[in-house]
C-alpha cells in the first residue's frame, strides 16, 4: 500500500491540522452560488483557498492518518484527493465557471470503488461504492449478484453497513439486463448501473474537528460493502491478466 505510507509520512511532518470547517466557509459557497462568476471569484480567490482549499487539504491529510491507523485500504492524499473547483463547461449548457461546493475522492487501494464527501451548504455528504464503473466491473456485479448472492447479502445487510447507510442504490435499468430472468429474486439489485451508498451530514458534524473521525467511522462501517467490490475489481484484473 505505498500510496497509504506517502500519506502517513506526511501527516507525522505534522504541518497541516484540520480544526473543522467554518461558518465563513458555508457562507463563502452560499455567495459563490449566488454570484457564480470570474469577477465575482477572481478577487476573493484568496480568501477561497483560506476557508475551503485548504482545510480540504487538511482534512485529507487527518483522513489519510485515520485510514492508516485502521487499516482502511482506501487513499486520501491532499494533493490528489480534493476536486477542483473549476467547472469544466465544454460540453454544458451551464457556463457557471465553479462548482459552488468542495469535494474529494478517496480510491480504494487496487482500484474499483471509493468514497467520497462534499461539502455544500445545506447538503454536506459523505459515502462510497462505484459510481458509473467500467463496464467489466458492472459486469461482475451482476455476475456476483446472480452466483454468489449469500456473500452479496452478507455485506449488504451488515448490520453496522445498514445502521449507518441503508442500502446501496444508483442509476438503474427500467428492466433487468439481457441475460438474467424478469423475476429474478435481486432483479433491483442487477439493474443498477451504479452501486453507491451515502449519508447527510450536518453543519455540525462539518464544522467540529471531530470531522475526520466521523468519516473514518463511516467508512468503517463501509468496509464490508467496499470489500465486496473491490474484490470485483481484483478479480477483473486477475481474469484479464490470465
Amino acid at each position: 500500500m505505498p500510496q497509504i505510507l506517502v500519506v502517513a509520512m506526511r501527516t507525522q511532518e505534522g504541518t497541516m491540522t484540520f480544526t473543522g470547517f467554518s461558518r465563513e466557509a458555508l457562507q463563502f459557497l452560499a455567495d459563490l452560488a449566488a454570484n457564480n462568476e470570474r469577477a465575482w471569484f477572481q478577487p476573493r480567490k484568496a480568501e477561497y483557498e483560506r476557508l475551503l482549499k485548504l482545510p480540504l487539504e487538511e482534512l485529507c491529510v487527518a483522513l489519510g492518518e485515520r485510514f492508516v491507523a485502521r487499516s482502511i485500504p482506501l487513499v486520501s492524499d491532499p494533493a490528489r484527493s480534493p476536486f477542483r473547483i473549476y467547472r469544466d463547461t465544454r460540453f454544458s449548457r451551464d457556463k457557471s465557471p465553479y462548482k459552488p461546493y468542495v469535494s474529494a475522492s478517496f480510491p480504494w487501494v487496487g482500484g474499483g470503488p471509493g468514497g467520497y464527501f462534499s461539502l455544500r451548504p445545506g447538503d454536506i455528504f459523505m459515502g462510497g461504492g462505484m459510481w458509473h464503473p467500467e463496464p467489466h466491473l458492472l459486469a461482475a456485479w451482476r455476475g456476483a449478484v446472480a452466483g454468489r448472492p449469500a456473500e452479496v447479502h452478507a455485506a449488504l445487510e451488515n448490520p453496522e453497513f445498514v445502521r449507518t447507510f441503508g442500502t446501496v442504490d444508483g442509476e438503474r435499468l427500467k428492466r433487468v439486463p439481457t441475460g438474467f430472468p424478469a423475476d429474478h429474486p435481486d432483479a433491483e439489485l442487477l439493474k443498477l448501473k451504479d452501486v453507491t451508498f451515502g449519508r447527510r451530514l450536518s453543519d455540525a458534524e462539518a464544522l467540529s474537528a471531530n470531522l475526520p473521525d466521523e468519516l473514518a467511522d463511516g467508512f468503517t462501517a463501509a468496509l464490508p460493502v467496499l470489500r465486496l467490490l473491490g474484490g470485483l475489481a481484483d478479480a477483473g484484473a486477475s481474469e484479464r491478466g490470465a
